[in-house]
C-alpha cells in the first residue's frame, strides 16, 4: 500500500494533489489484489486500468503544461518518461489478464507503485528544485 509522505511533495499544490490521486489509484489496485472474496476480478481490473490511463494522461498534460510554463530544461526527458508509462499501460494484453488475474494484478501493482515513487522522487522533485 502506498502512503503519501510530505517528502514526495514537489511544492506545486495542483501537481501534488494529482500525485496523491495516483497513489489512491495504486491503492485501488492493491485493495483489489487483497480482496479474497472476489473470484473474478477481470471487470474491476479493466475499470482500474482505464482510470489509470485516463488520469495519468490528464496528470501528465497538467505537469507538462506547468513545465513548459516555467521553461523546465528537462521537459523532453520527462515527456519521454510519461509517454513510456502510457505505452506500458496500453501494452498489457487483455487475454493475459483474464488467464491469470492475480499474477496480472501483482505485475500491475509493482509497475505502478515503483514507477510512481521513482518518477516523483527522482524526476518530478527536480522540476521545482534549484538543481535542475
Amino acid at each position: 500500500m502506498l502512503v503519501w509522505k510530505d517528502e514526495y511533495s514537489i511544492g506545486v499544490e495542483l501537481i501534488d494533489a494529482q500525485h496523491q490521486r495516483l497513489f489512491e489509484i495504486g491503492n485501488d489496485i492493491y485493495n483489489l489484489l487483497e480482496n479474497y472474496l472476489l473470484d473474478d476480478k477481470y471487470d474491476k481490473i479493466m475499470v482500474i486500468i482505464q482510470e489509470l490511463k485516463d488520469y495519468t494522461k490528464y496528470h501528465f498534460k497538467t505537469e507538462e503544461e506547468y513545465m513548459m510554463q516555467i521553461k523546465y530544461p528537462k521537459f523532453f526527458s520527462q515527456k519521454v518518461a510519461h509517454d513510456d508509462f502510457i505505452n506500458k499501460i496500453e501494452e498489457f494484453e487483455l487475454q493475459d489478464i483474464d488467464q491469470d488475474q492475480e499474477k496480472y494484478i501483482r505485475e500491475l501493482l509493482e509497475f505502478v507503485f515503483t514507477w510512481i515513487l521513482e518518477h516523483i522522487v527522482r524526476q518530478d522533485k527536480l522540476i521545482t528544485s534549484s538543481d535542475q
